[in-house]
């Protein structure tokens, strides 16, 4: 009875793990739905391209007009302090309590065509004297309006306003490119994986047949048709399919391990990956790849903001050499009281207009330096983008014309895999009838797994240039039309 009850947890615990373990079949495409979905790289990406947007709408804000509320309404001070004792003539120590108070609203605007901005303030200040002498006073600033302007020729503003746009469209187009990147992740691990399984059935089957041959070959032996050497070959590819299929289970192990944790399933997931034999019939135009990298390609827009930043050091630069300066003028009304009722009546006007001038006189030709090394930079960002552009478009070319002869090489393989394993069957055949030697056989099943390998070869390499060119290019060639992603639907489920 204790042996029994043994064996059934034995096959109750068998049956848990059996059933832990869930088991999924996808395609290529779906493994690069799942990736885009809930993979750890597609999180990373999402929030990057939002990082670039809240920058973008605090860019966007700084133009925009701005209203602040500063205040401090309880500053309480109970302190000794050094004063000066005009009848007595010196300094002596007294202890001083006093109570602050003040209120601040400022309404600041930037003005993007000049650089300059404009504010408009409104104050008031109450201080209070505690103790043997209270004293109240109050001060007010009712209305108060202003302008502050540099004068060195460089607006800062507009800058800004050239080089965000920019950055922004190159976050939005990067955001694309890395999901197509993810595309070409997915790609290569469901091939790994696809490999892997590939691989265990091979060797599966090699062990098989090895040790049907095996078994033939030593009943041969007895009666003299098979020689010692041959049945030593048969008993040797025997042992070599046993350690194959060992090698072949810890590859899938560890390809199923990579893929699972790519996709972010649970580690128990066995996925199943079904062979891509299904190619898009696409040929695809290298001078309209081109001419689409050129509009989409992230890197090319990095090239624009790369040399927009060099137009704006080097006029940064020139701002510096010469003369610079600022202008700053204000007018406003202020009041001040003994009494809160007496603060807003009949203000006095204020007025100040300030303007200041800085000319370089003499500095050994360091800002004559920071304006011809700004210039060499931007010669230098300018020489090195031309090359870029040169070496980017070859490439495109290049992946394009790879990518137009893979289709005949995915047809020829399979034509080679189809061949192979018909040799091999024939083959096999003709040794089970005694009229095939086990070289034969051997070179045949090699030819066959070669062969397999190969078709599965040419398909991964199919795909990877599939969506490299996609990655390079941001267009789907297939059904002519711009990769995009709706941006704002991003944003709001964020």
């Amino acid at each position: 009875m204790k042996r029994i009850s043994i064996s059934f947890l034995l096959m109750l615990m068998l049956s848990c793990g059996l059933l832990a373990q869930t088991k999924k079949t996808m395609t290529l495409q779906e493994v690069i739905e799942t990736a885009s979905q809930q993979s750890l790289d597609a999180f990373i990406n999402k929030n990057m391209y939002l990082s670039s947007y809240w920058e973008f709408r605090y860019y966007k804000a700084d133009r925009l007009p701005s209203l602040t509320l500063d205040a401090t309404p309880f500053n309480y001070n109970r302190s000794v302090q050094k004063v000066y004792n005009y009848d007595e003539n010196r300094d002596e120590f007294v202890e001083r309590e006093s109570f602050d108070s003040d209120l601040s609203l400022l309404l600041n605007q930037n003005v993007g065509l000049t650089g300059g901005s404009f504010f408009v303030q409104s104050n008031l200040s109450m201080t209070q004297k505690l103790g043997n002498d209270e004293l109240s006073s109050f001060t007010s600033t009712p209305f108060m309006i202003g302008y502050s302007q540099n004068i060195n020729g460089y607006n800062q503003l507009k800058w800004k306003s050239r080089i965000e746009p920019v950055k922004f469209e190159k976050a939005k187009k990067q955001f694309i490119q890395d999901h197509e990147d993810l595309s070409i992740k997915a790609t290569r691990l469901f091939f790994d994986l696809l490999d892997a399984q590939i691989e265990v059935k091979i060797s599966e089957t090699n062990l098989a047949n090895a040790d049907t041959l095996y078994n033939i070959g030593k009943g041969r032996f007895q009666v003299g048709t098979v020689t010692q050497d041959e049945l030593l070959d048969l008993e040797l590819s025997y042992m070599n399919a046993q350690l194959a299929l060992t090698k072949a289970k810890l590859a899938l192990d560890r390809a199923e391990a990579q893929l699972n944790s790519f996709l972010g399933l649970d580690k128990n997931t066995q996925v199943e990956c079904i062979i891509p034999e299904e190619l898009p019939q696409l040929q695809i135009d290298a001078l309209q790849a081109v001419d689409k990298a050129m509009t989409n390609n992230p890197d090319i827009i990095n090239q624009q903001q790369r040399l927009l930043t060099q137009d704006q050091n080097v006029k940064r630069a020139q701002s510096e050499n010469g003369i610079s300066g600022d202008v700053f003028a204000l007018y406003g009304l202020n009041q001040n009281s003994e009494n809160f009722d007496g603060v807003y009546k009949d203000p006095l006007d204020q007025q100040r207009l300030r303007i200041g001038v800085n000319i370089p006189i003499l500095d050994w030709g360091r800002r004559k330096g920071q304006l011809l090394m700004a210039k060499s930079n931007r010669e230098a960002v300018r020489l090195s983008i031309n090359q870029e552009k040169i070496d980017f478009e070859q490439n495109i070319i290049m992946n394009v014309m790879e990518f137009n002869l893979q289709d005949m090489q995915v047809e020829n393989s399979a034509k080679a895999d189809t061949i192979a394993k018909m040799r091999y069957d024939v083959t096999q055949q003709r040794f089970l009838i005694g009229k095939q030697d086990i070289t034969r056989l051997n070179i045949a099943r090699t030819e066959r797994d070669q062969a397999h390998r190969a078709y599965i070869a040419a398909l991964r390499t199919y795909w990877n240039y599939y969506y490299n060119i996609r990655y390079l290019t941001l267009f789907d060639f297939e059904k002519n039309v711009t990769l995009s992603e709706d941006f704002d639907q991003l944003v709001e489920n964020y």
